[in-house]
């Protein structure tokens, strides 16, 4: 199990959420849980849900720093798991912010310093 999840999310939501100590998504009321990635789905993600979007950070999350249950499944019948964080993410479990800007086309890639 690796340590290390990640999020996308605006950089407005970020703000906010420093602000008040935790992060809480929109979906999270309907959904029930936080979608994260593993490092090495990242790309795919952000080029399936967020293409084009220019205002994007990706949270480093160190899942021992939550105190919520965080479970590796795939709701949509894939055969690749990824983590779902089951309650608010406290900002303190947030080890780096990292800037998640699209290229020119669209698309990303991961940040320096994010491994695969």
């Amino acid at each position: 199990m690796a340590d290390l999840v990640y999020h996308i999310t605006s950089a407005e939501q970020i703000t906010r959420a420093s602000a008040m100590g935790e992060y809480t998504p929109s979906a999270f009321a309907s959904d029930g849980f936080i979608h994260c990635s593993y490092s090495h789905q990242i790309r795919q993600v952000a080029n399936v849900r967020f293409l084009g979007r220019v205002d994007l950070v990706l949270l480093e999350i160190d899942r021992a720093r939550l105190f919520c249950t965080v479970l590796d499944e795939n709701l949509e019948g894939g055969k690749d798991l990824y983590p779902h964080v089951y309650g608010p993410l406290p900002m303190s479990a947030v080890v780096r912010i990292l800037e998640f800007p699209c290229s020119r086309d669209g698309t990303f890639e991961l940040p320096r310093g994010v491994g695969v």
